[in-house]
């Protein structure tokens, strides 16, 4: 049986007063890895391009906080987006130091709170004439300003559509723009859905050598369908779930792909130093030159120092339950029987070709009679753990087959 392999998936509009121990320790169970991000569309919950002055206060820290205190505890948790597409033609110049100021935040508040590293990054827009500028302004050394600097860079883009090659879509031009990156970097949104149904052939082009030694994989765009008709699933209104034919499509993608090639290590990429922060870098930008990143507001210290308040929860449960629980049909609409999550052991991940989702497809070999397994129901004990994975070359491992879920 063929299977979909879910190494990762990013969590977006979270309401940090509930507790996603369940969701989470489901995930983990599954040996899927969750990247959060900390902002909302919500009044008080994003940076505003406009003004980020009048957004960065410590009302909307302790929001990110929340958020933070509520996911840093999950041996699952690999990452935090700091922003998300807040750099546009529409954003004001001092939007990038605001943006390494939340960064900065984030990763002194886990330094003092948490238990663990955990690594922090931004998510852009694919806006070319801004893209490299941003990178270079988020990722350059600022020697007074040392953990704003990004972890990770993720990039949403939408360039390859249909049956296009690496170099109509651009990706050719990708890879030679950030040949020389010393952190990891990866698609955080891709799937375009010009040309339907979707094919996802740039999942071969994005797990090959043309690729791999830059990017790091990335996250198709979305799990659940929604009115942008970007849905991989179908969640019906009487509590049943009908796979979409751009499930099985990118599923047989997956499973093409050189898993034993993927893990190998980029040593070009890991022993590369980043630039200190110049002018030079977003020349091309209209960014503010100076690199001075904005102080916190008063009482964020006193966050950091002491928490945010409130209930979090403080790591995976283990899981007993592995019945799917749920009615799943196929895109031929035959029902997909015997759905079980496999409750991996601490040295598995969750790969194509793996026997890493249970599934017993209803009439053998149908064309659309397998799933992932992993469908939010179950619930286990650890997989690998974040905290194991060092956030660089293994990049390409960790992030190598993922799906964006909307939680």
């Amino acid at each position: 049986m063929q299977r979909l392999g879910i190494n990762a998936v990013r969590i977006y509009n979270l309401n940090p007063d509930l507790d996603h121990t369940e969701c989470a320790s489901i995930f983990n169970a599954a040996g899927i890895y969750m990247i959060l991000d900390v902002n909302s569309p919500l009044p008080n919950q994003s940076l505003n391009r406009g003004a980020p002055w009048e957004s960065y206060s410590e009302t909307y820290l302790e929001r990110v906080f929340e958020v933070v205190e509520g996911f840093m505890h999950f041996n699952n948790t690999l990452g935090f987006f700091s922003g998300n597409e807040v750099i546009n033609e529409d954003s004001v110049p001092e939007v990038p130091a605001y943006i390494r100021a939340v960064t900065r935040d984030i990763k002194d508040y886990i330094s003092a709170r948490g238990i663990r590293p955990i690594p922090v990054g931004y998510s852009a827009a694919d806006v070319r004439p801004l893209l490299m500028g941003t990178f270079d302004f988020m990722a350059c050394n600022l020697d007074n300003e040392t953990t704003s600097k990004i972890d990770f860079f993720g990039l949403n883009s939408y360039s390859w559509c249909g049956d296009a090659s690496f170099t109509s879509s651009g990706y050719d031009v990708l890879v030679a723009d950030f040949s020389n990156t010393t952190i990891p970097i990866f698609f955080s949104e891709y799937g375009c859905n010009q040309v339907q149904p979707r094919v996802f052939t740039e999942v071969g082009a994005l797990y090959s050598d043309q690729m791999t030694g830059v990017f790091s994989g990335g996250l198709i765009y979305e799990y659940t369908q929604e009115p942008n008709d970007y849905g991989l699933v179908v969640l019906n209104d009487n509590d049943t779930v009908s796979l979409l034919i751009d499930y099985d499509n990118l599923r047989e993608q997956y499973d093409k792909i050189d898993v034993e090639a993927l893990m190998r290590a980029n040593s070009t990429a890991t022993g590369l130093k980043a630039p200190n922060c110049a002018t030079n870098l977003i020349s091309s930008t209209n960014f503010t030159q100076t690199f001075s990143i904005p102080t916190r507001p008063d009482g964020v210290d006193d966050l950091i120092k002491n928490g945010v308040q409130g209930t979090f929860p403080q790591g995976t449960e283990r899981i007993t339950k592995t019945s799917v629980g749920h009615t799943v049909y196929a895109v031929n609409g035959q029902e997909i029987t015997g759905l079980e999550l496999n409750i991996l052991a601490d040295d598995q991940s969750n790969l194509p070709g793996n026997n890493t989702s249970g599934t017993t497809p209803e009439g053998g070999n149908s064309p659309s009679g397998t799933a992932s397994g992993s469908s939010p129901s179950g619930t286990g004990n650890a997989a690998v753990k974040a905290n194991d994975i060092k956030f660089g070359s293994m990049m390409v491992g960790v992030l190598s087959l993922g799906l964006y879920m909307q939680l």
